[in-house]
């Protein structure tokens, strides 16, 4: 992944919590960020068509199998074809661990103020926001593992 996608970090939401907004799963049944409470959790807001999100999935997807004991990953797709776009995406990538939320309507991307995809917001176990990264990212990079284990990990904790 060239330098010039590496995203930007925000902090100016630090603490707030998790929206209570449904969009669906990769079954269809509805889901809310609420449903993941328990561990920290990885929210990637994406597309098929931005190609910028389409370079870092296959970097969310081995970070996701790597990291999976520590903290979930999902992807939420702000596709407005749906499911649709989405599977096929799925189909042709193979992706071993991530599985296809949607945001169809955009709901959960408006009651996060996102703008820009792909946006990836990191949670703790209790939904509150850790930070959040506007723009690609390699996510098996360092800079990520450090803004990770530093969110997860904070100094003098542990």
């Amino acid at each position: 992944m060239p330098k010039e996608s590496i995203g930007s970090v925000d902090v100016g939401h630090v603490g707030q919590p998790a929206p209570a907004v449904p969009f669906q799963g990769p079954t269809d049944a509805p889901a809310t960020l609420a449903t993941f409470r328990g561990r920290p959790l990885l929210v990637n807001l994406w597309a098929t068509w931005c190609a910028p999100c389409v370079r870092e999935m296959p970097t969310l997807d081995d970070l996701a199998k790597r990291e999976g004991a520590r903290f979930r990953t999902i992807v939420v797709s702000q596709d407005m074809g749906g499911r649709k776009d989405v599977t096929a995406y799925f189909a042709k990538e193979k992706f071993h661990t991530l599985q296809p939320y949607l945001d169809k309507d955009g709901v959960l991307a408006a009651a996060l103020g996102v703008q820009n995809l792909p946006t990836t917001i990191l949670y703790d176990a209790h939904g509150k926001e850790l930070w959040r990264v506007t723009g690609a990212m390699d996510w098996t990079g360092d800079r990520a593992k450090k803004l990770i284990d530093g969110a997860l990990n904070p100094p003098g904790k542990g």
